[in-house]
């Protein structure tokens, strides 16, 4: 081959290279370049505190299932006021004002503001009580408007799960927090259950080694929720699934499993995401078994597969599945595993198994520790803040974990101190589920996460073990 030739050659190649960069750099998705600059008024909050409140004044909009809970855990709390309830439905409002008073005797939140009606008596409520912290348990589309609100008037936000379900919601919520210097944190419960918390233990002290795996679920079959038809969970939530595929809830069992990997935090953080999901079959069975053909469920076509298996790679390499299952006949499971080079944790059932054995336990890692041999590595590993309010927040919700989370949320309002999950946390667990739909309907493509921290996930510090 002549030199002339191969430099034409090589030349061709580094057109193709180049050209083919230039058409990557083109076609990446819009959401990766949206709100990729923080306005200069803006503040990081990655480690933000926000100034102590010594009494906590709250408000609370949807108050079914979940934030009529959340409101009489609160409302029992020293330091606390509930200063107003909305709802769609006025009985609902009057039951969580009792449950309220119940829980905190005669002499406390004597001015609780009630609303309900139509759509919009939250912007209402908002406007005329201005809180300090508003308490948001509604619709998922409803997460994102109603927590900017929240902060635009001055209140710090906290969001059942999932956030938001649009990548662009979630860049607004962003905005919104770092533009008004509001917290706003997602409900993730179940990192404040106490294997989760024990776990996360185990893993700052070096107990697995390295950890280069996690395994997260939700899988809880719901279908039962197809009852509640007019008002309650299912009257909305099977609507989604209907129109959507991919991972619709996933942060309760990634939320845990990112903590113990640190991730968004200081050396590692999010990369991009594959996602697959099964057939759609459970939900139009269930529902020809036990409606009429012409019942409006019957009138669905249910896109949304019964399974959804989705793996995250992140900036280092390590790999994350995360699955969900509503549908399917099966028990409760989280997975809440976590692989490192000296070990393992793993959950339902809660086991490990380390290198050389657990002391005492086992003789090598052949071996699970479970059943009751785990009361020893409770002694041993129980993480400090559930040893100091587990009895406290005994009867608030999924095993305790409601109380602790809503604990902490008052002590570190009162206290001046970051909350245990920021913001930017809160959207890169939920964006698995708009991810992942963009994942499936592409047969599997690759899809980056957005940094929604714009860089400053470097500069912020792992979550410590809190006393």
């Amino acid at each position: 081959m002549t030199l002339g030739l191969m430099k034409n050659l090589n030349r061709r190649s580094f057109i193709q290279k180049t050209s083919l960069t230039a058409a990557a750099v083109s076609i990446a998705p819009s959401y990766l370049k949206a709100n990729s600059e923080r306005p200069l008024s803006s503040t990081y909050m990655g480690g933000f505190a926000a100034p102590k409140l010594e009494k906590v004044r709250a408000a609370f909009i949807g108050v079914g299932a979940r934030g009529g809970t959340h409101a009489k855990f609160f409302a029992a709390l020293e330091g606390t006021e509930v200063v107003a309830i909305c709802d769609l439905y006025e009985d609902l409002v009057k039951e969580k004002t009792q449950w309220v008073k119940e829980a905190s005797g005669p002499n406390r939140h004597k001015n609780i503001a009630q609303y309900w009606g139509d759509e919009d008596k939250w912007r209402t409520m908002l406007k005329e009580v201005k809180p300090d912290v508003v308490f948001i348990a509604t619709n998922w589309a409803n997460h994102a408007p109603m927590a900017i609100g929240a902060m635009e008037h001055g209140a710090h936000a906290f969001v059942e799960v999932p956030i938001a379900i649009t990548i662009q919601d979630m860049w607004d919520i962003v905005d919104a927090s770092e533009r008004t210097q509001k917290h706003c944190m997602m409900l993730e419960n179940v990192n404040y259950s106490r294997d989760e918390l024990m776990f996360l233990n185990m893993c700052r002290k070096g107990v697995v080694g390295e950890i280069l795996h996690g395994e997260a679920a939700y899988i809880h079959e719901l279908r039962w929720q197809m009852e509640e038809q007019e008002r309650g969970t299912g009257s909305w939530r099977t609507y989604h699934y209907a129109k959507r595929n991919g991972n619709l809830y996933p942060t309760h069992g990634l939320g845990p499993v990112a903590q113990y990997m640190s991730l968004a935090r200081k050396e590692d953080t999010f990369g991009s995401l594959v996602s697959f999901s099964t057939p759609s079959r459970g939900r139009e069975l269930y529902a020809e078994k036990n409606y009429p053909a012409d019942h409006k469920w019957n009138q669905l076509d249910f896109k949304g597969g019964d399974l959804n298996t989705s793996i995250i790679k992140t900036t280092m390499g390590k790999t994350i599945m995360v699955q969900w299952d509503e549908t399917s006949p099966r028990p409760y499971s989280r997975l809440n595993l976590v692989q490192g080079t000296k070990g393992i944790l793993a959950g339902f059932p809660t086991r490990v198994a380390l290198e050389g054995g657990v002391e005492g336990l086992t003789e090598d890692h052949h071996s699970w520790v479970q059943g009751e041999q785990l009361e020893k590595l409770y002694e041993k590993y129980d993480h400090p803040l559930y040893k100091r309010l587990n009895e406290a927040a005994k009867g608030s919700g999924h095993g305790g974990m409601d109380g602790i989370m809503v604990y902490r949320i008052v002590e570190c309002l009162q206290k001046g101190l970051p909350l245990d999950q920021n913001v930017y946390e809160g959207c890169l667990w939920s964006a698995v589920s708009p991810l992942s739909e963009r994942s499936v309907a592409s047969g599997g493509a690759p899809q980056p996460f957005p940094d929604f921290t714009r860089g400053n996930w470097k500069e912020t510090a792992p979550l410590e073990i809190i006393s």
